[in-house]
């Protein structure tokens, strides 16, 4: 097993940490005050490829694997925890669109959405289905040679400023709609269509550089060729993006208080108290220390459980959802931790640390709970022979 990264992934890593440096760390902190949503920003991103990473090289992407988007999108949180985070979901997104759909729909929606110029939305949650996705509500009722949809998603990144939004929709015919998991499809609308309305725009804890609304479907009519899949594949392909963006959002956590932890050792050599920095406290060094493992330890649990997910292991969906659940929960304590070490400092906005330990907090939650982590592995772990194969 070899840890070490190759020569194009150092390179990506250099070219994602100038970018984070450039543009968007001086602007995160102004981002976030005034929840400015960067457009102009993600374009640019987009000329650069980070808008189409794992989009398959046959319509454009990047075609890289999961692994090496990894290393790009923790670079990313570095500069913009938030802004990185959008980052990954509009990849989420465009991936499915690019894996699922057909040449059709690929050549509409695909050039734009992996240029930046336009940017697409995941509309998976709604007001009564959270981590119970497949009891999901909206429908999407069949009509001739068209879908006509109805229902409300809630907590929708970027909704009311993307300009593309993948639905999860239970099919209805004329016997109602179809019960379970396997009665979802999943669809390409444009986030115009006439029927579509968005709620205000949600005040939150963090994640301020990106919009979140609610987005209500009143007989939204779109043709039939804008669905992904066959029908009743929807929940398979929402799972499929899922397991993808559990290690995006564990790899922007990582990123996260990878910044936070750089902060504070270097903090700890300027701050003065008894005579000298409070470096040479043991319990500082120790703090520091603990930090650090438990960051390398989620890095190294990432990266495995990409690696999983880029060679189609069986039991990838497992490693993910344990590389989430571990990676967020490492991240928000060594962000809070970071707060503790700068004191009254950690606390202002003139220091990032709160930022960091406000945006990191949202990633426990979104891509499934890290209770709903908690669930899938323990599901998997309890059947016979389990312990065996996940090691």
């Amino acid at each position: 097993m070899d840890f070490e990264l190759d020569d194009d992934q150092v390179a990506y890593i250099e070219t994602a940490r100038q970018f984070a440096a450039k543009a968007l760390a001086p602007h995160a902190a102004e981002w976030d005050a005034e929840a400015v949503f960067p457009k102009d920003v993600l374009r640019e991103a987009g000329g650069l490829g980070f808008m189409a990473l794992y989009t398959p090289e046959s319509v454009g992407g990047m075609g890289l694997s999961r692994l090496d988007a990894s290393l790009i999108f923790e670079e990313l949180a570095g500069g913009c925890t938030s802004t990185a985070a959008f980052m990954t979901i509009h990849n989420m997104a465009l991936w499915m669109i690019a894996s699922f759909g057909d040449e059709a729909l690929r050549e509409q929606f695909c050039p734009t959405l992996i240029s930046g110029e336009k940017l697409a939305s995941y509309c998976l949650t709604e007001p009564g289905a959270g981590s119970d996705a497949a009891s999901l509500r909206t429908t999407a009722r069949i009509d001739g040679d068209a879908y006509v949809l109805n229902g409300q998603k809630a907590f929708i990144s970027g909704a009311g400023d993307t300009d593309v939004l993948v639905v999860m929709a239970r099919v209805a015919d004329g016997k109602g709609p179809r019960p379970g998991a396997k009665g979802i499809s999943s669809f390409v609308v444009p986030a115009d269509a006439d029927g579509i309305s968005y709620g205000r725009k949600e005040a939150k804890m963090g994640w301020n550089s990106q919009p979140t609304r609610a987005i209500t479907f009143e007989d939204v009519r779109i043709p039939a060729g804008q669905r992904l899949g066959a029908e009743g594949e929807g929940f398979r392909i929402a799972m499929k993006g899922l397991d993808g963006g559990r290690i995006n959002i564990a790899t922007t956590a990582v990123g996260t208080a990878q910044a936070a932890l750089d902060a504070s050792a270097r903090y700890v050599h300027e701050r003065q108290q008894f005579g000298g920095p409070i470096s040479q406290f043991q319990s500082v060094q120790f703090k520091l220390a603990d930090m650090t493992t438990d960051l390398v330890a989620a890095r190294q649990m990432v990266r495995m459980a990409a690696s999983r997910l880029d060679a189609q292991h069986p039991e990838a969906t497992v490693y993910c959802a344990m590389a989430k659940r571990f990676a967020t929960d490492v991240a928000f304590e060594v962000c809070n931790e970071a707060v503790q070490l700068h004191g009254g400092y950690g606390y202002i906005r003139e220091y990032p640390l709160e930022r960091h330990l406000r945006d990191v907090r949202v990633h426990q939650i979104l891509e499934g709970t890290n209770e709903i982590m908690r669930v899938i592995i323990s599901r998997r772990v309890l059947m016979e022979g389990a312990t065996e194969v996940i090691r």
